[in-house]
Parts: structure tokens; C-alpha cells; sequence
């Protein structure tokens, strides 16, 4: 009796959906969000293709240009649950053109910036922004679509995300090549004018009809824990994981985490309902995301540095190059919803996994000679598989909710896919040093002619050897950039084992616990309480 109310009153929540005038501008709607998140991805990408110079220009420092990455990163996951709670209660939409606002204005103090600290604190305030942004825009989506079309259209969200990932680094490129290096600010601007103007006009401003009070003691730990969690891991491959900072940044986030789920079970108005981890398709889904950013964005994150240093191309060949990756993803992520109607959620996310696994297999035995045209092949069938998993896990996530904490389960999404990120490019970035070093220092005592105090700088990363390598004579330089595009490419394919298995675990969580088709469609046709909105 209890699963047929339930379904009745998921069929009366669609039924309002369709009824209202958000239904009919849905696909509008659903441009507004993408433009709102290629904002943000485009954002990071850009960034990171400008660092060289900013360091040149701005004579910042390497712990500068970490900061330049990392400020943005801290404050956009410290702040994700608390935004994605604030949406639920006070508006997704006002929540998303607050965001907006902010993102934008941090950008255009960006441009007039003549220091690296300045960078840093605007990057800082965009994170703020980005926070505010990214639990909003699944939120209206979960809240705008009948369950019989959200999957499609996450699926469109998440490909249209991908040209971010294809356009960042080949606009940034253009743009510090003809213009100043603040131009790649500038460009945030319109996008944001224009997603401002759409949130306005078309976006309704769903919210929780129920809001319960504030739970500030959740919210603050929450922050605190998230931000030196993210903190500790990131400083910890720079610093050293023997630092005294980093470790009591960990065990600090330890503490704070665990303070955080303990005060949430217990109090009668928690920010994050633990129960929710109790429903399969909500933990499956989370565990997905978790296992393939774990296991993904570290050998991802290499990419820049396998393309340019060991490659030898420049910032907007790298971009151009990586494109593959964008329309994998984009097919990938587009056509998962009528593989999922027609295999299953459990099917094509397992699938996905397994397909990431033989991608990942073919890394493991690529050299550093490898031609382009059968690693624009790798990149495509990386991103294809990739979508395979990407756009169901993060549909299996907001339709285990409640439609009214859509905006939490955006963010946990969200923050489960960057912690694991951030775990990954520490872990795997570290195996890749580690195993680049050993190697380099195996292979130098062959090479004739090479100072020592040459060959320990070169040793430390591949871009160090390839720069010590162009200062050496001719013989010598060739040679010992040779040996350290070999030493990468050992870290690579160690990475490359570690995703391997990684994904195969993703396999078996995924065929061992995400609820199959009949589970699937009682889910979606489940616990769906009529939501009110405002401004339309």
C-alpha cells in the first residue's frame, strides 16, 4: 500500500510539472543551465592553460600558481552542501543568478589584476560563485523534467558540458596568443550576462514547500571538514605527506567529518539526511562517480603534461588535440538515456566501467612515440565510455530524492565526484612522480656528459627534464629528454593499471548493487512530493 502511494504521488508530481508553464519552456531552460556550468568549466580549463604565464608575467611563484588552482577548488567544495542545502530553502533560482552574479563580478576584478595574490583571491571568490552554481543547475533540471525525460536531458547536461572541456583549452590558447593573458577573464563576462538574463526571465524558482530550520552547527562543520580534507590532499603531493600541515589538515578533516555525520544523525533538522545513503540507486550512484573520478581524473589530469612535454605541442595544439576526449563524452553522455531504456541503468554504467578498463588497458602499453591518430582514437573511446557512466550515475543520484532535496543531492554529487578527484590526482600524481624519479635516476648514470646537479633537477618531473634537457649540449640535451619522456611514460602506465582496476571494481559494485530495470522504474515512479514555485 505504502510503494502505491508513493507511485501516486510520483505521478501527480509529474503531472504538476507538465501542467505548469516551466514544463513548456523546459528545453530553454535546460540551455540556461549548460550555458550556467560551461561557465565554470571553461573557467578551470582556461586557467590552467594560462598558468605559464602568469608565472612569466606576474613573477609568481610555483606555490603561487597552486594557489591560483587551489583557492578556486577550496572554496567551491567547502561550500557545495551548504549552497546546494541554501537552494532547497530559499530558490534554485535566485540561489543560480546569485551565483552567477558573483562568478562574474570576481572574473572582472580578475582582469585588472597585478599580482598573483590578487589572482588568488578572485579565483577564491569564484569558487564562492561556482558553488553557488553547480548544485543549482541539476536541482532545476531534476525540477522541471517528468522522470521520463530527465534522464535525456541530464544526459544533454552533461555532453554540453563536454565542449567546455574541448573549447577551454583551445579559446585559451587563441587569446594569450593574440591578447593579453587577462583576457581569459574577460571571456567569462558575456557567457555569464547572457545565463544571468536567461535565469531571469525563464527559470522558475523551485524550492522545498517544507523547509525545515537551518542547521548551522551541520553547515559550519561541513565547511570546515570539506575544506581541509581538499586542503590536506591537494597540499600533500606539494608539501610532502610527512608535513606537519598537511597531516593536521587530514586528521583536522577527520575530526570535522566525523563531527559532521555524528551531529546529522542525531539532530532533528540535518542538513544531509544519512538515510539517503540507505537507498541503492542513490549509493550506487555516488559510489560510481566516486570510483571514476578516483580512478579517472588522475590519469586525465597527466594528459596536459604527456601532450606537452612528452608530445611537444603547445598550449592551443594541446587543446585542439583533446577534442577527441569532448565528443566522446558528448555522444557518450547524449545517448546513455536510450541505452539505459533499452539495456538498463546497471547494463550501460557496467558497461561504461568495463570500457574504461580496456581504454585504460591500451594506455598501459602506449609509448611515448605514439601516433596522434591512434591517440585521438584512445581520447574518443575514453570519453564515450566515460558518458556511459557519467550521465546514469548522476541520473541514479537525483532520482533516488525527493524532488524537494534536489538541490543536497546535486551537491553531494558534486562533492562525492570532487573529493574522489582530488584523492585520485594526489594518489595517482604521487605514483607518478614516484615511479618517474626511480626510473630517471635508474637510467641517467648512462648518460655521458651529464652534471649532477642537472640530472637531480631533471629528475624531479618530466617538464623539469625536458627544460634542463634544452640548456644541455645538443647529445647530451637529446639524450636526457629521452630518458625522461621514458621515465613518464613508466609513471603513466602504472596510473594506467591503477584506473584499470579501479573500473573493474566500479563493474562489480555496480552489477552487484545498483537495483535492476524493475527496481529502476519503482524508483523513479517514487517518492515525488508536488513542489511549489515561484517567479514562474
Amino acid at each position: 500500500m505504502l510503494k502505491q502511494a508513493d507511485s501516486k504521488v510520483g505521478v501527480i508530481a509529474d503531472d504538476a510539472i507538465r501542467a505548469g508553464r516551466a514544463y513548456e519552456l523546459r528545453w530553454w531552460i535546460l540551455g540556461v543551465m549548460a550555458l550556467a556550468v560551461l561557465v565554470v568549466v571553461l573557467s578551470s580549463s582556461v586557467v590552467n592553460i594560462a598558468l605559464p604565464t602568469m608565472q612569466r608575467e606576474l613573477s609568481a611563484t610555483m606555490s603561487d600558481l597552486q594557489w591560483i588552482v587551489n583557492a578556486y577548488m577550496l572554496t567551491l567544495a567547502g561550500l557545495m552542501l551548504t549552497m546546494g542545502a541554501l537552494g532547497d530553502r530559499w530558490g534554485r533560482g535566485m540561489m543560480l543568478n546569485a551565483g552567477i552574479l558573483v562568478f562574474g563580478g570576481a572574473s572582472l576584478a580578475a582582469m585588472f589584476a597585478k599580482t598573483a595574490v590578487h589572482v588568488i583571491v578572485c579565483r577564491a571568490f569564484m569558487g564562492v560563485g561556482a558553488a553557488m552554481i553547480l548544485p543549482t543547475t541539476l536541482a532545476i533540471i531534476t525540477n522541471v523534467f517528468p522522470h521520463e525525460e530527465r534522464g535525456r536531458a541530464i544526459g544533454v547536461w552533461a555532453g554540453l558540458n563536454s565542449i567546455g572541456i574541448a573549447l577551454g583549452p583551445i579559446i585559451g590558447g587563441l587569446l594569450i596568443q593574440h591578447f593579453r593573458w587577462t583576457s581569459i577573464f574577460f571571456l567569462n563576462i558575456p557567457i555569464a550576462a547572457i545565463a544571468v538574463a536567461g535565469g531571469i526571465f525563464l527559470v522558475p524558482n523551485s524550492r522545498n514547500p517544507r523547509p525545515k530550520p537551518l542547521d548551522l552547527p551541520g553547515t559550519g562543520l561541513s565547511i570546515v571538514g570539506l575544506g581541509a580534507l581538499i586542503f590536506g590532499l591537494v597540499q600533500g603531493g606539494d608539501w610532502g605527506w610527512s608535513d606537519p600541515a598537511v597531516i593536521g589538515s587530514l586528521a583536522g578533516a577527520a575530526v570535522f567529518i566525523a563531527a559532521f555525520v555524528a551531529w546529522e544523525r542525531t539532530t532533528r533538522h540535518p542538513m544531509l539526511e544519512l538515510g539517503f545513503f540507505r537507498r541503492p540507486r542513490f549509493s550506487c550512484g555516488v559510489g560510481a562517480v566516486s570510483i571514476m573520478s578516483l580512478g579517472l581524473v588522475g590519469v586525465t589530469f597527466s594528459l596536459t603534461l604527456f601532450m606537452q612535454f612528452v608530445k611537444g605541442y603547445d598550449a592551443l595544439q594541446t587543446g585542439v588535440r583533446l577534442a577527441p576526449l569532448a565528443v566522446g563524452i558528448f555522444l557518450g553522455a547524449g545517448s546513455a538515456d536510450r541505452l539505459v531504456k533499452r539495456f538498463g541503468t546497471t547494463g550501460v554504467m557496467a558497461a561504461g566501467f568495463v570500457g574504461v578498463a580496456a581504454i585504460s588497458l591500451l594506455i598501459a602499453f602506449a609509448s611515448f612515440g605514439i601516433l596522434y591518430w591512434k591517440l585521438g582514437l584512445i581520447f574518443f573511446g575514453l570519453g564515450l565510455f566515460l558518458g556511459f557512466i557519467a550521465a546514469p550515475a548522476t541520473d541514479a543520484v537525483m532520482g533516488a530524492l525527493p524532488r524537494a532535496k534536489a538541490g543536497i543531492g546535486s551537491a553531494m554529487n558534486t562533492v562525492s565526484r570532487m573529493v574522489a578527484g582530488a584523492v585520485g590526482v594526489a594518489a595517482l600524481g604521487s605514483a607518478l612522480s614516484s615511479v618517474y624519479t626511480a626510473s630517471f635516476l635508474r637510467g641517467v648514470g648512462v648518460i655521458e656528459g651529464l652534471p649532477a646537479a642537472a640530472a637531480e633537477a631533471a629528475g624531479e618531473s618530466v617538464g623539469a627534464g625536458i627544460i634542463v634537457s634544452s640548456r644541455l649540449p645538443a647529445s647530451v640535451g637529446e639524450a636526457t629528454a629521452t630518458l625522461a619522456r621514458e621515465s613518464f611514460m613508466e609513471g603513466w602506465h602504472v596510473m594506467a593499471y591503477i584506473a584499470l582496476g579501479l573500473c573493474l571494481l566500479g563493474a562489480i559494485v555496480i552489477l552487484r548493487f545498483m537495483p535492476g530495470r524493475r527496481a529502476l522504474e519503482k524508483s523513479r515512479s517514487g517518492d515525488r512530493p508536488v513542489e511549489e514555485r515561484a517567479g514562474g
